[in-house]
């Protein structure tokens, strides 16, 4: 899921001083999961708004909080926005950056800023009720090549032909030797399955043409509807 993390109240108040109609704008996808930009957030900001308001007057005059399952469907999101929008001057969206560029586009002329900061692509352990950055997206995954353990994004230094000199007792150097070596980790998976041939094997540099920003594709929905009728 993507990570993010509400921004600082003051920060929000500088960017919506000169709104007097203010929709804030939660997220139900991965900004609620992380209890950060949720339909509850929304009301919560919303809140603390309309209290700033009332004992500093520098805050938005009317406030009001909705949340949208995922702002980064358009159509999901245009379609909950379009009959209300006119009646705002400014728009504060507590989803990832996607959703912010997203409702920017869809709320024209309508300002939409951003209400958090987009941190990484994550997993949640419930368990310890943290969030651990597992992918960067590259557009060239090779988990299957290293234990479905990401060098990329858990390696420090992107490394993609085992540990540098810098770990020691399986810590990395960077962060003063409290995170695990990727590198040690998936030797430690591939020697437990057997494939310590992948370990070795060497991996040219990193073509980043892959990458390359900004990325699109595209998605038959007809012919998936009809693999879908096949199916059943």
């Amino acid at each position: 899921m993507i990570i993010v993390q509400q921004k600082h109240l003051d920060k929000i108040l500088e960017m919506t001083k000169d709104y007097k109609r203010l929709l804030i704008i939660g997220c139900d996808g991965c900004a609620s999961v992380v209890k950060v930009g949720g339909e509850r957030q929304a009301k919560v900001l919303k809140s603390l708004l309309e209290l700033r308001r009332k004992t500093k007057g520098d805050g938005p005059a009317a406030v009001k909080a909705i949340s949208i399952l995922r702002q980064c469907d358009k159509e999901i999101s245009a379609d909950a926005l379009k009959s209300s929008i006119a009646n705002y001057d400014g728009v504060v969206c507590l989803g990832c950056g996607v959703g912010v560029q997203t409702l920017a586009e869809i709320c024209e002329p309508t300002p939409v800023v951003p209400g958090t900061d987009t941190k990484f692509l994550g997993m949640h352990d419930t368990k310890e009720d943290k969030f651990y950055e597992m992918c960067k997206a590259c557009g060239d995954c090779l988990l299957f090549e290293t234990g479905g353990i990401c060098p990329i994004t858990r390696c420090a230094k992107s490394l993609l032909n085992g540990p540098c000199g810098g770990q020691a007792k399986g810590k990395c150097e960077v962060g003063g030797w409290t995170n695990d070596c990727a590198w040690i980790l998936i030797y430690n998976r591939l020697k437990e399955r057997g494939r310590l041939d992948l370990f070795t094997k060497f991996r040219a540099p990193r073509d980043f043409r892959v990458s390359e920003h900004p990325r699109e594709t595209s998605i038959d929905v007809d012919e998936e509807k009809g693999k879908d009728s096949n199916d059943q």
